[in-house]
């Protein structure tokens, strides 16, 4: 199904891109670029579609821009980032989109680099000045992490976990809906909190959230998320007890679906979305 093979093709893409780590030099060679103009990353319009910015370090010559960020190979070929100024013009095929409209543009493999280099650009923006004494911070050799020149602080690119679960009862899956998500319905989720175990969040959230136990809580999948710098853990999950019905202001509609009742889903390169795959190739024959 589409969503298995989105797992297998998400772990070709991992194994294709090789990251690599400050204080190696920036190549001269033909790049992939990631130049992002606040929070959107900058493509070359052609044709009906777009493409990755492509060439060397004269890309960008003519163009007021922050530090280079050599941030890998993919198959080979440099990957750089740059923050770009906010006002700076483009040329006139160049064309910014956010991160969340690029979703479904772009196939995985560049979507997941842009991704890293988007987190990678926000943490160098957000940690010039130590927040302890307010003094410069400095790149640590052989990382992206940061010390204060006072030696007060030293701080690496934050990584928040998140779960997501997918609940069934063998022939029903679990299925939560937001006011703005018009006929589409995702999967509980919710923020990992401190102190808290991974398994502890994925209860806590469906008592909190749908107002029911759970059981045969099982990790399935993870998914990097740059809302801003999430990682989401998939697990799936038995019903238990309780009657479903939602616990607070954060959903409006919470409601089992059969296999051949399914309503709008997810996109299918999401977690959520690979979840239900997974699911229905294990459970959607039942009756």
């Amino acid at each position: 199904m589409a969503g298995i093979e989105s797992i297998a093709n998400n772990a070709n893409i991992n194994n294709e891109f090789e990251r690599v780590y400050p204080s190696q030099p920036i190549p001269t060679e033909q790049a992939l670029w990631f130049p992002f103009q606040g929070q959107k990353l900058l493509v070359k319009t052609q044709d009906q579609g777009i493409t990755l910015l492509q060439g060397d370090q004269e890309l960008l010559a003519n163009i007021k821009h922050e530090e280079l960020l050599y941030i890998g190979r993919y198959k080979g070929q440099p990957c750089i980032a740059s923050a770009l100024d906010p006002e700076e013009p483009l040329p006139g095929d160049w064309k910014a989109f956010g991160l969340r409209e690029l979703y479904n543009l772009m196939p995985g493999f560049e979507y997941n680099i842009a991704t890293y280099a988007s987190q990678l650009i926000n943490w160098h923006k957000t940690s010039r000045y130590c927040p302890v004494c307010g003094s410069p911070m400095v790149s640590v050799e052989g990382g992206w992490g940061r010390s204060c020149v006072r030696g007060d602080y030293t701080g690496y690119p934050a990584v928040i976990p998140a779960i997501i679960v997918l609940i069934h009862d063998g022939k029903r899956m679990l299925m939560a809906h937001k006011a703005g998500w018009g006929k589409r319905y995702g999967l509980i989720a919710g923020f990992v909190e401190p102190g808290e175990t991974l398994e502890e969040c994925v209860h806590r959230e469906v008592k909190e959230e749908a107002g029911i136990e759970i059981e045969d809580l099982q990790y399935m999948n993870s998914q990097p998320w740059p809302f801003p710098s999430q990682l989401m853990i998939g697990f799936m999950a038995r019903y238990k007890s309780g009657v479903v019905q939602p616990q607070d202001n954060e959903l409006d509609d919470v409601r089992w679906f059969s296999s051949d009742t399914l309503p709008e889903l997810p996109p299918p390169s999401s977690l959520a979305y690979i979840l239900i795959s997974s699911w229905l190739k294990q459970y959607g024959n039942q009756q």
